[in-house]
């Protein structure tokens, strides 16, 4: 009898620092990536797009980059009408994929973040410094053939860390680990 009240009490105990472990693991890989401003705005010929995205990365992400490792980012954009008055489906009209690339250059000791699109290369004396302009969308024009009817347009972006651009001896761990899991809800910007 004594045996089973132990065992019982160690089981609990046993489960009650099992659950702190996994609130406090999850309460760790919680970082995610907000976008606060995204706005459409009307110029003489189109509408472009202002943004401000706020990367907050895990140590383990600030760490890799530190070391030298490219950290290859996403920003996401889709424009989407309805598909039908009567139904809440949507149908994408457009879509768009900016990437960028993020590494140290330990020598000049320098933040190097490159547009993979255009091949763009801009330097930053700091980490801060480099995920802010990261963050900033400025007048991102938008496709004018798919604008004709703006009024019952949604435009949605969404940014993150692709984990699968990484160096293939860190892929498989950063598949299986929530710290490298950073990315944003998709948001719907503001028409004028």
């Amino acid at each position: 009898m004594a045996f089973t009240m132990h065992a019982c009490v160690i089981a609990k105990r046993s489960l009650i620092n099992l659950s702190f472990l996994l609130l406090s693991h999850t309460a760790q890989g919680a970082e995610h990536i907000s976008i606060p401003y995204a706005q459409v705005t009307k110029t003489d010929t189109n509408y472009s797009l202002s943004a401000t995205i706020y990367y907050p990365l895990s140590p383990r992400i600030i760490e890799a980059i530190d070391h030298g490792v490219p950290i290859t980012f996403y920003q996401e954009f889709q424009l989407l009408e309805p598909f039908n008055i009567y139904w809440q489906w949507q149908q994408n009209v457009w879509s768009r994929t900016v990437r960028y690339q993020l590494r140290y250059h330990a020598l000049s000791k320098q933040y190097i973040l490159l547009s993979l699109g255009t091949l763009q290369r801009r330097s930053f004396p700091s980490l801060d410094i480099a995920l802010d302009d990261l963050g900033k969308i400025e007048s991102l024009s938008l496709p004018p053939k798919h604008l004709i009817n703006s009024s019952i347009l949604t435009l949605q972006l969404r940014s993150g860390v692709d984990i699968h651009a990484l160096p293939t001896p860190m892929r498989l761990g950063a598949l299986i680990s929530d710290k490298w899991q950073i990315k944003s809800p998709w948001v719907d910007a503001t028409w004028p």
